[in-house]
């Protein structure tokens, strides 16, 4: 049943689980990274989970000889969850609106906020509490290509060749909305549109291709990221909280007068929504980045 008590009765607390359902679709529609990545639940803060670390082999045998065996090791990458926050400042008349309606109202607020501030963390590393982000392990594993005066079709192919030399496939793309014109102005020898092997708007050598939303795509760090997205891993925990805020002055938020906005002097409240999210990279030979052409000095 819906929460229909006033924002004034209820000052934190759970968002109402079937707003919270709806924020948590608008994130994961935004948010390249959840949208390619493996996504786990988390029961719990911090979580471990199996994966192989050498397999097992198969041997020819003959008739009557020993059978050779080999051992199937495993790693347990543990992943910890950590607080994301936004807070919105909105007019102190919403504490007369029921929590439902006001969370319903800001569902798109929060959800384009926390969407931004997860795939800058998870693709660049910015202003991130995770240890890893895909363009650190791409970098560490020397899988990097900078574009070259050749066509980005064949840029794309070296960039996912460096990922395939390590045996393992590329199964989509990460990248800015600029490369959409580029990709439209590719052509082959004749002059038709390049539409051979899926270069595409939306899709890369049959791959699909995902544009980074809302500016959390850094150019001057990489133009494209290809992966193994089997191999990003993100753990959520359920749930949404939200906490009533009176009396704090938003250093974030600056009035006209250049001054950060004091919600007490402007008769305003602030809703401060906050969920727990972890981000793991399990394989750095996975990730590779096309970085941008050098400019000159």
């Amino acid at each position: 049943m819906a929460d229909n008590k006033y924002l004034k009765d209820n000052l934190k607390g759970f968002v109402p689980i079937e707003t919270a359902a709806g924020i948590m679709e608008g994130i994961v529609r935004g948010s390249s990274i959840l949208q390619l990545s493996d996504v786990k639940p988390m029961k719990s803060d911090t979580m471990k989970f199996q994966v192989w670390a050498d397999k097992p082999g198969a041997y020819w045998v003959g008739e009557s000889e020993r059978i050779n065996t080999s051992k199937a090791s495993w790693i347990f990458p543990e992943m910890k969850a950590k607080k994301i926050a936004v807070i919105i400042p909105v007019t102190k008349e919403k504490l007369n609106d029921t929590t439902i309606d006001v969370f319903n109202e800001l569902k798109p607020q929060i959800a384009e906020a926390f969407y931004t501030t997860i795939d800058k963390a998870c693709l660049f590393g910015t202003d991130s509490p995770f240890e890893k982000n895909i363009l650190g392990v791409a970098t560490s594993a020397g899988n990097v290509v900078t574009r070259n005066t050749q066509s980005l079709d064949l840029d794309v192919s070296d960039l996912m060749g460096t990922v395939e030399d390590n045996n393992l496939d590329v199964n989509g793309f990460a990248g800015h909305y600029g490369l959409k014109r580029e990709l439209r102005s590719l052509r082959d020898a004749n002059g038709n549109q390049l539409a051979v092997m899926g270069m595409k708007e939306n899709s890369l050598y049959e791959n699909p291709l995902t544009f980074v939303r809302n500016g959390a795509f850094d150019k001057a760090q990489a133009e494209l990221i290809a992966a193994d997205w089997s191999k990003s891993i993100v753990g959520i925990r359920e749930g949404i909280e939200f906490s009533i805020l009176t009396e704090a002055t938003l250093q974030s938020v600056t009035m006209e007068d250049g001054k950060p906005l004091s919600l007490a002097e402007n008769d305003m409240i602030a809703i401060k929504a906050t969920m727990r999210l972890a981000y793991l990279p399990i394989k750095e030979e996975a990730f590779a980045v096309l970085k941008p052409k050098a400019t000159k000095a």
